[in-house]
């Protein structure tokens, strides 16, 4: 049993990277494929879809509500703009008991950096702490370099402070919680 900062005791999710990816009891994170798969969206319970992309049609199912976030994963995107809105409406949904499907192509970067914003405002976790729980979750996430410049000024938004901060890499400019990873990647 773990408990998720901000929220009662839950079991840590199984780490998903081809079908739903549970980030806490009312949140899942998936590709666009898996967001399309009728059956998986009810057998998880999934009453609201939030498509962060421009790439992905979604296909309607009834009884589930469609929100679309035409985003492009590019540094340069102004995905800030959607933090507040998405993770209000995905609290909305878990006070009616309700289950929400974050998904972009991927699953990856757009969805990820969605959910990271939710976690630090409803569930108040550092924005350090909510890429650990989100990643222990859905390894694969990895936001791209300007959702994460938008994540940090966000955290600074919300809390006053930075547990993250953007540094230089062979690799350009990453978020330090990658630097440890780069680091081993590169040959010295």
């Amino acid at each position: 049993m773990t408990t998720l900062p901000g929220g009662p005791p839950l079991r840590f999710p199984q780490p998903s990277v081809s079908g739903l990816s549970q980030i806490t009891r009312s949140l899942y994170i998936s590709n666009g494929a898996a967001a399309s798969d009728k059956r998986l969206l009810s057998r998880s319970g999934i009453t609201s879809v939030v498509n962060v992309s421009t790439e992905v049609a979604s296909a309607p199912h009834e009884d589930v509500q469609y929100v679309q976030v035409p985003v492009a994963d590019t540094p340069t995107s102004p995905l800030c703009d959607f933090f507040d809105p998405i993770a209000d409406h995905i609290h909305a949904v878990e006070a009616r008991q309700g289950r929400t499907l974050l998904h972009c192509v991927a699953g990856v970067s757009r969805s990820a950096a969605l959910c990271l914003a939710y976690l630090m405002k409803y569930h108040a976790m550092s924005l350090r702490d909510a890429h650990a729980w989100a990643r222990a979750c859905r390894p694969i996430i990895r936001p791209n370099s300007g959702f994460w410049e938008q994540l940090i000024r966000y955290e600074f938004q919300l809390s006053g402070q930075n547990t993250v901060r953007m540094v230089s890499s062979p690799l350009g400019s990453i978020p330090d919680v990658y630097e440890e990873e780069v680091r081993l990647m590169i040959p010295l």
